[in-house]
């Protein structure tokens, strides 16, 4: 059976809200394979740096051994091999455009936000075991993030979908990463009640109940 090497975390978990979406469910169409993250667990476990030599998280174990990292293509993969509810775009012109939303967020909100959390609140976790920035800076980024963070609110406007005005992966990808901060004890920023619509509206579908769960 196909593995989901998971943990807590936005990544994980937006692979299993994919899932979800997707009408996959664990158990059946795949098993879930939990690693502590808190202790460093995927960084440590030989048998998982074989299959994942950088010790990231998720991973995606296929039937014949092949392993896919990286949150966002193992969501392509699926959108592949399960094409229906449609989550990427039917044509390619929807396709460029829900890849556009989550790239922007990915670069603009995404790695700003994950690095200044390292360095400031994470840095007890992070700093053992990888290069962070300095404290100063972090903050420094992690504002930058905010800013963005702002910038997407005034983009969402009065809609709930960034693109094709239905959920795509471009909501998936924000949606989770503002609920991975809310559990590090983040707020949106001052000047967002859009998105804060935006996370209220859509923490109502089944698949958000992962969020909810303990692990």
């Amino acid at each position: 059976m196909t593995k989901l090497h998971s943990s807590l975390g936005p990544n994980p978990r937006l692979v299993r809200m994919f899932a979800v979406e997707k009408g996959l469910e664990e158990g059946k169409d795949f098993e879930r394979v939990h690693y502590d993250i808190i202790t460093g667990e995927n960084r440590q476990n030989a048998s998982y740096l074989e299959k994942n030599p950088l010790g990231t998280i998720p991973t995606l174990e296929l039937d014949d051994g092949t392993c896919l990292t990286e949150s966002w293509p193992i969501c392509e993969f699926i959108e592949e091999t399960h094409p229906e509810p449609n989550m990427f775009g039917e044509t390619p012109a929807e396709r460029a455009e829900v890849r556009k939303w989550a790239r922007l967020f990915d670069q603009e909100v995404v790695v700003p936000m994950t690095m200044g959390f390292r360095a400031g609140a994470g840095r007890p976790m992070f700093a053992p075991r990888m290069p962070v920035l300095s404290e100063e800076a972090g903050a420094e980024i992690a504002a930058m993030s905010d800013e963005k963070w702002r910038w997407f609110d005034q983009a969402l406007g009065g809609s709930n979908h960034f693109a094709l005005g239905r959920f795509t992966f471009a909501d998936l990808i924000v949606f989770c990463f503002a609920n991975f901060g809310f559990t590090v004890g983040w707020k949106l920023p001052e000047g967002t009640d859009n998105l804060a619509r935006f996370v209220d509206t859509h923490n109502q579908r089944p698949s958000a109940a992962i969020w909810q769960q303990g692990e």
